[in-house]
Order: structure tokens, then C-alpha cells, then sequence
């Protein structure tokens, strides 16, 4: 029976995860880590290294060259190739290539005897990629939000914000106007990656694409006024919005026994994938990712936007829209507590959570080491209620853990209220992080069976292509493996604390 494929271009590496829906396996996987497999891109965590701390960049070639060595570790792993049918794909929300009119042309062209990264490095008109990291354009969020107001938000979904796409833009041009002049396409990284697999350019859908405060999400187009007026003849440099099959899988990757033609589904954002990897695509189910970023996100019944500001609407893959909150400082936060703690990650249950009552006799932290999203914080350090670095491990531990699960509850309330959370993501693993989301929410927490969730969407997504329903293979690719009910004497120990979560956030930077 067929197969197919689903790629993951994340912020710190990329995966693949191989499904056979009709006998309800996943066939086989692969991975690349930027800083381990990849040091000559000088991408640590897959960011270069900047004086600035709020810039955040990546070299796009390193991703071409990743997804060269992830085709060919996913060959040599023994998974069949030649049976795989579609292919489909997800990229890290918000970062952005630009390209120059070299780039179609050395496209249709690739040589299996090269590699992707040195045909395709004439087609860029910029050598890095801002990503979703990065928190440099405050100034030009406010010169959109000043000039569109309320409109901002209410028809792309959200207002205008440091990661987004559409301020990176503005701040291109202005920076580097030559530079923009020079650039014929920006694409998404996943409309970027997608264009490489079909061999010419590839189109946006409504899940990445409404990360960029440029698409009117009422309309599914770009929208011209803000487009204009983000940069001089933006609109023509973007890709068109499109869903379902992106084109047929270019000739070069045949050097990797993959069949030549094969559909590829357009590709979506990793939130926007995981949104189907986690079965959670119809309202009422949310997810709590819990990656290097934390994000909660849920497929909405109506469209609404975040009446604070922080807050996101995306398009949904499986139609309609989806709701998302993003948290910058997640397991990079924590493991930077728990280095400093001096503790391996089970301490987080066989420590912290067991030398620690529930809500810590009050003490809780708001550990941000990064410039935060939700909500926006440009200098970062940690806000705590008591000597945080003066405390006990365990401690510091739950004080972190506890005031970021708070925190996302007050910054989710408009999303609605949930009585069953899927968890996903590598500190999901953890059973008192498990524990404490149930408490904090008050809801039911199930884990799912697979945590590769943003492939296991693209993989999906790619059947889907070819007819299979996406119920079935929820059921059997992301069963629930374990659940967590809520206990009602912490969730009422939790209301009462949600309002140290403002005073920590109002502290004096």
C-alpha cells in the first residue's frame, strides 16, 4: 500500500515521519539537528549568532542542506521510498527568504550531481532569514499599528508583531532598500522548501500565510492597502494563496529513490500541522505544545481575535480558522533553569514535584530570558515574588514551571474554556508539567502517542491529498496514550493565585 511523507523544518532542526494509513503505522522517520549535524552554518539552536539581542536570523541554506540530509538518512534508514505517494510539509512560522529572479530558473534546473545549497545560493537577494525569534522591529510594528488601528487585527487576525512577516519586510526596505529592489519573491519557509520539492514557485496557505499581517483573512487575499504600505510593491513579490496540491515532486529528488511527480501538498506552518497531527482540527479539543517555544492553540468555531492584543488567528488546513497564543520563553526557559538549578530534567517530577506542595506557598516566576511575546517584553529577566536564584532547586523549578502554565491560562481566557487539553512536545513527557496543566486549566489532559505532531500533520495532509479522512488516521496516529485528570483542590488554589501572574508582568522591568 502507499505511503507518505511528512516534513517538519522546525526552528533547531528538521524531521520526516513516513505513515501507511491503511495499516495505521508509522513506517519510519528521520532527523537532522542544526547545531550537531550542521556546525558549518554556525546556526547554534538554528540562530546566528548577532550583537544585537533582539535580531534573530538564520542562514537559509543551511535548511536546503538539511533537507538533503534528511532525504537521504530517511533512504538509508530502509524505508521504502519508492512507495511513498505525497509528500507533505510544514516550516517554523514567520521566518522569511527572499529571492532574486535567478531563483525560478535554478529551480527548474537542479543537478542531482550538487547539492540544493550550492545551485540555489545565486537566488537569494538576502543571505540570512529573519525567523520567529526575532524582536527588532518595534518600530516598525508601530508605524502599522499607528496607521491601521483597530483594522489591524480585526481583519488579519492580529495586530502588528515583531516576528511577523509584514514588519520584518518593512524593515528590509527600509534598511536595505537595494537589497529589497533586488528581491523578486519572499517566501515563507514553507512555502520556500515547498518550491524547492515541486521545482518552481509554490504557493502560501491560510495557516502560515496569516502569520505575516498581510493577508485579510476575511477576503483570503493579500491585502493591497496594508501591502502597500508595509513596502513599495509588495503584493507582487508574494506568493499566491492557494490549499491542496502544491505540484508534482521535481526529478532531482529521485537520487533519493523518491518518485518523481508525486503530489506535494502545499505546505502550512508547524503550528497549523501540528493543529492536525494532534487530531484537534474541530472545535472543541486545545493543544498545548511545549517546545522550545510553548504554544496553545484551537480550531475556532467562529472567527475572533484577542481582545489584549497578544493573541492570533491562523487559517485552519482543515478549513475555517484556528486560535493561537505563543510563549517564546518555553523549554529554552526551563532548561536554563534547570541548568542553573543544577538538576537533570526527572527532577522535574522526582524532585520539584515531590518536594514541592502545589502552589509553592505562593511563590511563583515568571522565568524570561528572551525577549517575550505574550505578553510583549523586550528586556528579559526573570520576575519572581521572592530571591529566585537564592532558592532551593525544587523550588525554582516549580515556581518556573507553575508561573508559566499560569501565565498562559490568563493569556488563553479569550480563546474559551476547555475541558480537555492534548499535550504534545518534548517537555509533554513530564508528568508533573502534566499534572500542573490539569490543575491550572482545570480540564482533562491527554497525552498523544506521537510527538513529532507538525510532520505527522504534513504526513497527513499528504494522504488527505489522495482521500484518506483525516479522523481515521487521527485515531490511529495520535491515540491517547495517558491521561491526567484535573484535582479540584489545586485548581482552586490556582484561581486564587492568577493575579500574581499581572503583578509579576507589571513588575519593573
Amino acid at each position: 500500500m502507499s505511503y507518505y511523507l511528512g516534513i517538519d523544518s522546525s526552528t533547531q532542526g528538521i524531521k520526516a515521519v513516513v505513515i501507511d494509513p491503511v495499516a495505521g503505522v508509522i513506517v519510519g522517520g528521520a532527523g537532522v539537528n542544526y547545531t550537531a549535524d550542521l556546525p558549518q552554518y554556525n546556526c547554534s539552536d538554528g540562530v546566528l549568532p548577532d550583537p544585537d539581542p533582539l535580531v534573530k536570523h538564520a542562514d537559509p541554506l543551511m535548511w536546503l542542506a538539511a533537507l538533503d540530509l534528511l532525504l537521504e538518512r530517511l533512504g538509508d534508514s530502509g524505508v521504502d521510498m519508492g512507495r511513498i505517494a505525497a509528500v507533505g510539509g510544514d516550516g517554523q512560522q514567520h521566518g522569511s527568504v527572499y529571492l532574486n529572479d535567478g531563483f525560478g530558473a535554478a529551480l527548474g534546473r537542479l543537478d542531482p550531481a550538487l547539492t540544493l545549497a550550492e545551485q540555489l545560493k545565486p537566488g537569494l537577494a538576502r543571505r540570512t532569514s529573519p525567523i520567529w525569534m526575532d524582536s527588532s522591529t518595534s518600530e516598525e510594528c508601530r508605524d502599522l499599528n499607528e496607521r491601521f488601528g483597530t483594522r489591524m487585527q480585526a481583519d488579519t487576525g492580529s495586530p502588528a508583531v515583531e516576528r511577523f512577516t509584514g514588519p520584518q519586510i518593512r524593515r528590509f526596505a527600509k534598511l536595505d532598500p537595494q537589497g529589497y529592489a533586488a528581491t523578486s519573491r519572499i517566501h515563507l519557509v514553507s512555502s520556500f522548501l515547498c518550491s524547492v520539492l515541486i521545482g518552481h514557485d509554490a504557493p502560501l496557505d491560510s495557516g502560515d500565510g496569516a502569520g505575516m499581517n498581510l493577508l485579510n483573512l476575511r477576503t483570503m487575499t493579500w491585502d493591497a492597502e496594508i501591502a502597500g504600505y508595509t513596502a513599495p510593491g509588495l503584493t507582487a513579490k508574494l506568493p499566491q494563496v492557494a490549499a491542496g496540491v502544491a505540484g508534482g515532486l521535481n526529478p532531482y529528488f529521485a537520487k533519493y529513490g523518491l518518485r518523481a511527480g508525486i503530489p506535494v501538498a502545499v505546505w502550512t506552518g508547524d503550528n497549523p500541522a501540528s493543529l492536525i497531527g494532534t487530531g484537534a482540527w474541530c472545535a472543541g479539543v486545545a493543544v498545548v505544545s511545549l517546545g522550545t517555544s510553548d504554544t496553545f492553540f484551537a480550531a475556532m468555531g467562529d472567527f475572533r481575535t484577542d481582545p489584549q492584543g497578544c493573541g492570533h488567528v491562523f487559517g485552519n488546513p482543515a478549513g475555517g480558522f484556528m486560535s493561537l497564543a505563543c510563549f517564546k520563553n518555553g523549554s529554552l526557559a526551563r532548561d536554563r533553569v534547570r541548568q542553573e538549578a543544577g538538576v537533570d530534567w526527572a527532577f522535574f517530577d522526582t524532585g520539584a514535584f515531590e518536594a514541592t506542595p502545589p502552589g509553592n506557598g505562593g511563590r511563583l516566576a515568571l522565568p524570561w530570558y528572551v525577549p517575550e511575546i505574550t505578553p510583549p517584553v523586550l528586556k528579559p529577566r526573570v520576575r519572581a515574588n521572592f530571591d529566585f536564584a537564592a532558592a532551593a532547586p525544587a523550588v525554582r523549578v516549580r515556581a518556573a514551571v507553575e508561573g508559566q502554565i499560569l501565565a498562559m491560562r490568563c493569556h488563553t481566557a479569550w480563546i474559551g474554556d476547555f475541558k480537555v487539553i492534548r499535550v504534545t512536545g518534548g517537555a509533554s513527557g513530564s508528568a508533573g508539567i502534566r499534572q500542573t496543566l490539569a490543575d491550572v486549566f482545570n480540564a482533562k489532559v491527554e497525552s498523544v502517542a506521537v510527538r513529532d505532531s507538525a510532520a505527522l500533520g504534513g504526513a497527513m495532509l499528504a494522504a488527505h491529498l489522495d482521500g484518506v479522512a483525516l479522523a481515521t488516521m487521527a485515531d490511529r496516529f495520535a491515540p491517547v496514550t495517558a491521561v491526567c485528570e484535573p484535582r479540584s483542590s489545586n485548581a482552586a488554589l490556582y484561581d486564587e493565585l492568577l493575579p500574581v501572574i499581572g503583578e509579576l508582568e507589571t513588575q519593573d522591568p
